[in-house]
């Protein structure tokens, strides 16, 4: 797939970036979604050194998610709410990657939007309770994909992306605003 790094987009195109927030490993997908029609830009993760002190693991992911907003130039921006955990350390440190991903967001002028996991899954798979193979291989045939973007926080990421086209598009269409 070609890059689009131009800030001008074509009328009727819409460029999402969707954001599995974690700290060791943060899915990210930017998908672009023209009338019905999606395809996927880019899938992959960022990964942080476990050794690592947090401050720098969370500076990685800040200048990561930078470079990604500044080559493909998303629209719009969505991430996955924070899913408490039963550890609580795990939550924490979760919710400080989810900071630094809305601070790289807000720092580009986007703002977010944010669902649940049971609206991802709800929204591309049609079934809130799905399993990850399950909103894979959906996030696979809605993109045409030849293979489930791996590893599963890159294809989380996309199911959040392709949420926020679907869901935003519904809501513009239900209220009845112009794209």
């Amino acid at each position: 797939m070609s890059e689009q790094t131009e800030t001008s987009h074509p009328s009727g195109t819409r460029i999402a970036l969707g954001i599995d927030p974690g700290t060791a490993i943060v899915g990210y997908a930017v998908v672009i979604a023209r009338g019905s029609e999606m395809s996927m830009q880019v899938c992959d993760v960022i990964t942080t050194p476990a050794k690592m002190a947090l401050a720098q693991r969370l500076q990685l992911i800040y200048e990561g998610l930078s470079k990604i907003i500044a080559t493909y130039k998303p629209q719009e921006a969505a991430m996955e709410e924070l899913f408490f955990a039963k550890n609580a350390r795990t939550a924490m440190t979760v919710g400080h990657a989810r900071g630094v991903a809305m601070l790289a967001l807000a720092n580009s002028g986007l703002s977010v939007a944010e669902y649940t996991p049971k609206q991802v899954k709800q929204a591309v798979t049609g079934y809130g309770a799905a399993g990850k193979e399950q909103v894979g291989e959906m996030v696979r045939v809605l993109l045409k994909l030849s293979a489930i973007p791996r590893p599963d926080d890159a294809a989380d990421a996309a199911a959040v992306a392709i949420c926020h086209l679907n869901t935003a598009s519904y809501t513009r269409d239900l209220l009845g605003y112009s794209r």
